[in-house]
């Protein structure tokens, strides 16, 4: 017997069989499966001839599993068991329930309290979902969203390509970071100008670490007639802080920055209408958002953009 011949066993090859050996009964079995007992035992002969092995013997009062047959039984059983898992994954998959999720972000992300609350929510809701967190600035996460490494990212406003489109989370405050005894420190209840920080030396991100910040802080600035004065410039927002700390000069950052406690930091609010940072949720437009990630857009946006209005 050809393999061709073998592998053209079907499922409905299988039921009939577990029927007819639970039942040990052609007519019960018919019965059972709600069809007729010739059309059946053709079917359990089709099925041994296509396994080339008897399955089952019989004779006009019994039916008996041969040592093939309660062999063929247990492989049955599992295999239809895989079916059914196979389908009950599927389903849970298309519902958002199941799955892989990969998120890029920045290194602020952790600091902004209704995101990491949402992804908490969500972890929760969907434990058996698989979550990928890639930490890159908002600049390094265009490439990995085009190319599918990752399946939507938490970024700061910047150009995107025309295949990502983003949702707008929220708008975050700028501030103004001081040392302990700073000057400014005399308007911490009421607020600064950015004109009013011209005459102090800045601590500022570094150019080509490609972060947005960087950007829109001298955007902010230059928008103001403020020329900063940059003293020292570093990567990583926590390095900012600690030359901060130092006395090394005075930093704008965004809110979320002020949730790092750091010995020697105050930190005032800038009193200019437009100093406020965006922060996007970007998605690939020309590829399908699985349904993992549909899933925590939603509670992205119910918890943060739903509460806004």
């Amino acid at each position: 017997m050809g393999i061709n011949q073998k592998m053209s066993i079907e499922l409905r090859h299988l039921r009939y069989f577990i029927a007819v050996a639970e039942e040990l009964h052609f007519g019960k079995a018919a019965e059972r499966l709600h069809i007729s007992q010739p059309p059946l035992s053709q079917q359990i002969q089709m099925l041994e001839e296509k396994v080339n092995a008897k399955l089952l013997e019989r004779n006009n009062r019994n039916v008996a599993l041969t040592p093939a047959g309660a062999m063929f039984l247990k492989e049955a059983y599992q295999i239809l068991a895989q079916v059914d898992a196979a389908a009950t994954k599927a389903a849970r998959m298309e519902k958002g329930e199941l799955g892989e999720l990969s998120i890029g972000f920045t290194s602020t992300t952790p600091f902004m309290h209704k995101v990491t609350m949402s992804l908490r929510q969500y972890r929760e809701a969907y434990p058996e979902v698989s979550i990928h967190m890639h930490q890159m600035n908002t600049k390094q996460q265009i490439a990995p969203l085009i190319t599918g490494r990752i399946d939507i990212g938490i970024m700061r406003n910047t150009v995107l390509p025309e295949q990502l489109d983003y949702q707008l989370l929220f708008k975050e405050p700028f501030m103004v970071a001081v040392y302990e005894g700073h000057p400014l420190l005399e308007f911490i209840d009421v607020g600064v100008d950015i004109q009013q920080l011209a005459d102090y030396p800045f601590i500022f991100f570094e150019r080509d670490v490609g972060t947005a910040l960087y950007d829109e802080i001298n955007q902010l600035l230059t928008s103001a007639g403020v020329v900063p004065t940059i003293s020292q410039e570093a990567g990583e927002a926590m390095t900012i802080l600690g030359l901060v700390s130092a006395g090394m000069g005075i930093s704008v950052i965004t809110e979320s920055f002020t949730r790092m406690k750091i010995d020697g930091v105050k930190y005032l609010k800038l009193t200019n209408i437009n100093a406020s940072s965006e922060v996007w949720l970007v998605y690939n437009t020309r590829r399908t958002l699985p349904a993992v990630a549909k899933k925590l857009t939603n509670l992205l946006m119910a918890n943060i953009v739903g509460n806004q209005e």
